[in-house]
This record gives structure tokens, sequence and C-alpha cells, in this order.
């Protein structure tokens, strides 16, 4: 079929959405600080337990995404992150100048990064998370 999606393709797409989410969630446990600096600019409270939930989830979410795992699930999680991450910490018209500047560059990246997203989520069955279902792919499971 011509008109199929390419496998080859999806499965690149995939893979560069979770290590777009796999680095930056290292990085919350290896930039403790500065991140709990940012949140903490930005406003936002409970940052240490929040901030340990979005690097687990992040890593976590990105390791699914590259073994094909509840693709859907993971991806549709990432979605309503992105939305919380550009209303709490790319919130640029609470900043001037230069600042509201790169915040509304972040925040228009991030609607670019959930538009991938959702098309990912749109190409991917839906499973619900379990241990059970954890050993097959997505791939066997469609």
């Amino acid at each position: 079929m011509p008109n199929a999606p390419s496998p080859v393709m999806v499965a690149i797409g995939r893979s560069l959405l979770g290590l777009y989410f796999l680095i930056p969630g290292i990085m919350k446990f290896t930039a403790w600080d500065m991140h709990i600096g940012l949140m903490q600019h930005h406003g936002v409270g409970f940052t240490a337990p929040l901030l340990a939930f979005a690097g687990a989830a992040a890593i976590i979410g990105a390791l699914l995404l590259f073994t094909n795992r509840f693709v859907r699930f993971t991806a549709l999680g990432f979605v309503l992150y992105i939305i919380l991450v550009n209303v709490f910490l790319h919130a640029f018209w609470k900043f001037e100048g230069v600042e509201a500047a790169h915040e509304m560059q972040n925040f228009i990246k991030n609607l670019g990064i959930l538009a991938g997203l959702l098309v990912l989520a749109g190409y991917s069955p839906m499973r619900w998370p379990s241990l059970a279902a954890l050993a097959r792919s997505d791939a066997k499971a469609a």
C-alpha cells in the first residue's frame, strides 16, 4: 500500500520523541538544584516532589517510547505534561522583554512537540499499562 504509514519513519519519530524526554528527565536529577530554582522562579510550589515525579515520568515514558510499549497512553501522558509545563513554566504572558520572548519560543516549540505526540498517538493502538502486557510491543498488539 503506497499510502500506508512508514514503520521506519514512525519508529525514528517515536525514538526521537523518546530522546526529547529522556535527556531532560535525566537532567532533572543531575541538575536538581538548577531545576528547583527554575521552578521557584516561575512560582511553582511543591517543587521537590513535582520535579522527582516529572523526572521519573519522563525517563519511564521515554523508555516506553523507545521500546514501542503503550505508545498511545505514553504520548497522551506527555501531551498533558507539555500542557502543564507550558502553562506553569513557559507562561510568556507573565514576563517582559527578552524573558517573555524566550518563554514564548519555548511555548511554541512545545506545541510542535505536542503535535508530534498527537500524531504518534493517532497511529498507535490503545493499550492500558499492565505488567502482563509490558512484554508485548504495540506492534504485536495491533
